[in-house]
């Protein structure tokens, strides 16, 4: 690169006057800039010559996308967020949820028709010990959250007589072994689709060059990664399956995260985007009451007159702090978002779609550092006209990201009734106790469930927090705060039977009141 930037005389003498240097350096910027997308767009060439003649349309269209967002990485500032803009919510930005109606009966069905609903099925399940797709680790009943999915809507289409379509956004990380599986509901009443998020190429922290050698993704997966939720604008479009939706008449999509086993198709919230005289919002998003727990979610704020999400990620140092106030901040997003098909549409073809770009560092097995340039598909709420949120029910979110989350949803806290989890009544409370499993022995799904006999009654539960080696044998009953920690080389059995009421265990077995 050096041999490409010319210092000439003018130039020379601007950098003996002090005053001159800074745009000295920002031309020395632009410079660089404008070399690294060159030379990207060289390495992506090369890298498309090696791709299967029958995968090189989608690879050309993918790298495209790529290029896209890497000139608007280089081209960005930092936060776009000033802190001090950010303006009041006004009055009607969030709706409360119980002063939605219930539809008529006779609207149902018309209404019903118009939706397309979407699960986010791109993540692994590694993080909890298991290979494959999380979609398909058991959840409730030897049912994993595909079949809970699967099960809700073919009740919608059933009962209504519909036909509401299922998408899955896969990965290249969970396309083969979803299709696989879906195989096994071709006899239900559920038309399921599936479409892939891009692939992007990992770069070089360093050289920001990518770090794949070839296109074959399955002999380099190292090299590779699936851009976040954000990309399923540009995915969906690709796919060809937006257009064919909006052909057959529908006009709104509901997109949620396949871990979270609350977010259900919604009647009052379809009714007031589809059966209604008004000018409909074009993005709807589903917030609830942040509570200590939620501090780090992304929250809805008021910017430049338009509703936007702000994720922690775009907060000043200095503020992190005031963004995780409950007070200043009430709600926070359960990425449960309901969009208008024919304005992803309109903001596809104008090239209008605008999403704050997340730079996630990453550390490679062989010490090399690289960088993944990401989106949120909340982000693209600015982009649309008539951005509303909807403050529902915490029952509307309830992701498993962890065991202690496992825990929750396998208990005699929820019932099951066709594929959605309902609160069990004798709950007094309507949120869920707070639950800490120590990540050294129950992170990982199979540890966890060697651990129980059966899963505790937790009705009466506040907080659990586990540490240690503690195993729990049948029909336990825990209740109010209870504590139960085994120092490193000491092992708890709780006996089958126990009832601990607001109790500290410790590493010698001595129980005492809390």
């Amino acid at each position: 690169m050096a041999g490409m930037l010319q210092v000439g005389s003018d130039d020379k003498k601007s950098m003996r006057g002090h005053q001159r240097v800074p745009s000295g350096s920002r031309e020395f910027k632009e410079l660089t800039k404008r070399d690294a997308q060159t030379q990207l767009a060289h390495e992506l060439e090369g890298l498309l010559a090696t791709a299967e003649e029958e995968a090189k349309k989608t690879v050309e269209q993918e790298f495209q996308g790529f290029q896209r967002l890497f000139e608007r990485f280089l081209l960005d500032q930092g936060s776009t967020i000033s802190w001090d803009r950010i303006q009041k919510l006004p009055e009607n930005a969030v709706r409360d949820h119980s002063t939605l109606k219930e539809p008529a009966p006779e609207q149902l069905h018309a209404m019903l028709n118009k939706l397309v609903v979407v699960k986010l099925n791109g993540g692994l399940g590694t993080s909890m010990g298991c290979h494959g797709p999380k979609s398909v680790i058991p959840v409730r009943s030897e049912l994993t959250f595909l079949d809970l999915t699967v099960q809700q809507i073919e009740y919608l289409n059933k009962k209504y007589h519909v036909n509401v379509p299922l998408v899955l956004m896969n990965s290249f990380n969970t396309d083969a072994d979803t299709q696989k599986i879906t195989r096994k509901y071709r006899n239900l009443q559920v038309e399921i689709y599936t479409f892939n998020q891009s692939c992007y190429p990992r770069i070089n922290k360093e050289s920001l060059m990518p770090i794949a050698r070839n296109c074959d993704v399955e002999n380099d997966m190292e090299a590779w990664y699936p851009p976040g939720h954000g990309d399923f604008y540009e995915s969906f479009k690709n796919s060809g399956l937006l257009q064919k939706f909006l052909e057959q008449g529908r006009e709104y999509v509901f997109i949620s995260n396949i871990d979270n086993l609350g977010a259900t198709v919604d009647l009052s919230i379809a009714d007031l985007l589809l059966n209604t005289d008004e000018k409909s919002p074009e993005f709807v998003m589903e917030v609830t009451d942040k509570t200590r727990a939620d501090v780090k979610g992304g929250t809805l704020i008021q910017y430049e007159n338009k509703l936007r999400l702000l994720e922690i990620a775009q907060v000043p140092k200095d503020h992190v702090e005031d963004f995780k106030s409950v007070k200043t901040f009430k709600f926070f997003n359960t990425n449960n978002l309901w969009v208008k098909l024919s304005a992803i549409d309109r903001l596809m073809s104008e090239n209008a779609l605008n999403i704050e770009i997340i730079v996630n560092n990453k550390t490679l097995d062989k010490g090399l550092n690289v960088i993944q340039l990401e989106t949120a598909v909340g982000a693209a709420m600015k982009s649309f006209d008539g951005g509303l949120g909807i403050n529902v029910p915490r029952r509307r979110f309830l992701p498993v990201k962890k065991t202690s989350d496992l825990l929750l949803v396998m208990s005699n806290l929820y019932s099951l009734q066709n594929g959605s989890l309902v609160m069990n009544p004798e709950r007094m409370f309507l949120t869920t106790p707070l639950v800490k499993l120590g990540d050294n022995h129950f992170a990982k799904v199979k540890e966890f469930l060697s651990r129980f006999a059966n899963v505790p009654n937790i009705i009466e539960l506040d907080h659990l927090t586990v540490s240690g080696d503690v195993t729990f044998g049948r029909g336990v009953v825990l209740k109010g705060t209870v504590i139960i920690i085994a120092n490193h080389g000491d092992r708890i059995d709780i006996p089958s039977g126990a009832v601990l009421e607001n109790k500290i265990v410790s590493g010698n077995l001595r129980i005492l009141d809390h």
